[in-house]
């Protein structure tokens, strides 16, 4: 049983696999305490319902997405082994949005580490890294980005991502950042362009 705020059925609105469509399972439960988070009604696991990891699974499996992003909150807060298995029954691939901020479990196909000042990543969650994407809402933030883009894998992508409310004075700043500094990319929330959740 694991704790959900909600499930849904959209597209991928950040980083590397934007576009796609996916099936979002958002965990509740976090203490990481962005203070820009956009979802902060997620933190509080107990304001809501729990479901079966067989039930999550077969949501999933009906909704005929290719993968299912388990997100948050912070999803690594609770063992992952079962709900990962549960949908591998099914196929389904398997990625993983998280500050890394607690142990790895679970079995993925997709790993997104996106650290967080207020509460860092295990060196565990920057080895499975597949995508970095740090969330720049100053220009300090740069700096940060580049302290966990030396400790991640050389196969990880490397993702630039603004604050959504910062976005008119942060772009530039990335823009020209990534100009000088190619090995990073800039991903954009698309789905809240596209107005989908």
């Amino acid at each position: 049983m694991l704790p959900v705020m909600e499930h849904f059925y959209t597209i991928q609105g950040e980083g590397y696999h934007q576009g796609r469509a996916a099936y979002f399972v958002r965990l509740a439960g976090c203490d990481v305490g962005c203070t820009w988070c956009d979802v902060k009604e997620s933190w509080d696991a107990a304001a809501h319902p729990v479901m079966a990891v067989e039930q999550i699974a077969d949501e999933v499996r009906r909704s005929g997405a290719p993968f299912c992003v388990i997100t948050g909150g912070e999803p690594l807060m609770y063992s992952l082994d079962s709900l990962t298995e549960s949908l591998k029954k099914y196929h389904i691939a398997t990625h993983l949005e998280t500050s890394g901020a607690y142990p790895m479990s679970g079995t993925w196909d997709w790993v997104c580490v996106s650290p967080k000042r207020f509460k860092l990543p295990k060196q565990e969650c920057l080895q499975a890294a597949d995508e970095l994407k740090v969330v720049i809402s100053h220009r300090n933030d740069l700096r940060f980005a580049e302290e966990y883009a030396a400790q991640v894998s050389s196969r990880c992508k490397l993702f630039l991502q603004p604050e959504w409310d910062k976005s008119d004075e942060i772009i530039p700043l990335m823009v020209s950042y990534v100009k000088e500094h190619p090995k990073w990319q800039i991903s954009l929330q698309i789905h809240k362009y596209l107005n989908v959740p």
